[in-house]
């Protein structure tokens, strides 16, 4: 196995593309829009306005708001 294989949420974002059809790029700015909404307030956001599947936005949320709180 290569040792740089990505780990953590950012191990979804290949797939999230190609499902929802939009770059990453897109999907966090919808979150840091939505803020300062709580953590499962923005997976509720991306599940119930987007058709978003559970880990797949949960995955994009905390991936932002590790970056943001970085």
């Amino acid at each position: 196995m290569s040792e740089d294989k990505i780990k953590g949420p950012a191990s979804y974002f290949p797939s999230i593309e190609k499902k929802y059809g939009r770059p990453i790029s897109y999907w966090k700015e919808l979150v840091r829009a939505a803020r300062p909404a709580r953590h499962m307030e923005l997976v509720a956001m991306l599940k119930d306005q987007h058709g978003m599947g559970h880990g797949h936005a949960n995955a994009i949320v905390a991936h932002t708001l590790a970056e943001d709180d970085a």
